[in-house]
């Protein structure tokens, strides 16, 4: 016997035990359905969207200087709270500052006077804010270009919503933000505005939604990673069964229930709020009553493994 006849034997052989090890399975295995009790409770259900956003200041400033010059005194930290026309920093043009260090060669006493004649301008916070970057230190030269500081206004997070759940968004609606960084603190907020224009992203189509927390956490920072759920509906204390639990034939809902007799039948209802897990029941049934969930088990004249590869158990005697 040559190498390739032995090589078809045993494909043969091979695709003969295959073919009645799946015969088998076919003629040993039926289905029929099964029933899983679940209660029918009272509780709350909401109907949410999840989106995603980045904490953003809603004004962003840059404070620049009115001309070039030197920093002679830094008056403000990051994180810190300023209002309009509060001072933020001292700073000597660069001709008072070239003015300055020449006194200093001739002692305090002329460093004085021409302190007191050549006073320092003032550079004030044009908004009330926080001031969430500083970029300059006392003694530091820069230009007229240059930012010295940068405050916001109010932090808030700007949410991509799909375009296929915009239409629930509205003005003021409510909503809960929480930070990928502190995933346990959950900051109430609301709507604050919606925009008209649209971003496509790897052929997504979502809007920006600026959500406006109800108080400002002193974790929350400038740039920070958020989840974002819009608060759509919601109803309190209402009669609820798993969602799978429903059968639809047309407008018609219905659910099985255990039967007197042990058979299970059908008990039309009526439904309202589904957060997709769980749906609101109106009429047709009360709490504490019986739904009927289907299973489909496949019921197996062996006891040993379901795979149609597996040897069938031996008889006892």
């Amino acid at each position: 016997m040559n190498k390739k006849t032995t090589i078809i034997l045993i494909s043969i052989v091979v695709f003969g035990a295959l073919a009645a090890g799946l015969w088998w399975w076919m003629q040993a295995g039926n289905s029929s359905p099964a029933y899983r009790e679940e209660s029918v409770t009272r509780g709350r259900i909401e109907v949410t969207v999840q989106s995603t956003g980045i904490v953003q200041p809603r004004n962003r400033l840059e404070v620049k200087p009115p001309l070039a010059g030197r920093a002679e005194d830094v008056l403000v930290q990051e994180g810190q709270t300023v209002k309009k026309g509060q001072v933020l920093l001292w700073m000597s043009s660069s001709e008072r500052a070239a003015l300055i260090d020449a006194a200093r060669a001739r002692g305090p006493e002329e460093v004085k006077r021409w302190e007191e004649f050549y006073r320092a301008t003032p550079v004030v916070s044009p908004i009330d804010g926080t001031v969430i970057s500083r970029k300059l230190e006392p003694g530091q030269s820069f230009t007229a270009s240059d930012p010295l500081l940068v405050i916001a206004d109010r932090l808030l997070v700007e949410a991509q919503v799909d375009e296929t759940d915009i239409g629930l968004i509205r003005l003021r609606l409510p909503a809960r933000v929480v930070l990928d960084a502190y995933p346990g603190e959950s900051v109430p907020a609301s709507v604050g505005a919606l925009a008209y224009e649209s971003k496509t992203v790897s052929n997504v189509t979502t809007y920006t939604v600026d959500v406006v927390p109800a108080r400002i956490p002193a974790l929350m920072r400038s740039g920070m990673t958020a989840t974002v759920t819009f608060l759509i509906a919601a109803k309190d204390d209402v009669l609820r069964v798993p969602t799978h639990a429903l059968r639809s034939d047309g407008d018609r809902k219905s659910v099985l229930v255990p039967g007197a007799d042990g058979v299970p039948r059908e008990q039309a209802v009526e439904t309202g709020l589904s957060d997709g897990r769980q749906t609101e029941i109106l009429s047709g049934l009360n709490e504490g009553d019986k739904v009927l969930i289907t299973q489909v088990v496949r019921n197996s004249k062996s006891t040993g493994s379901a795979s149609p590869l597996s040897p069938r158990p031996r008889k006892k005697k």
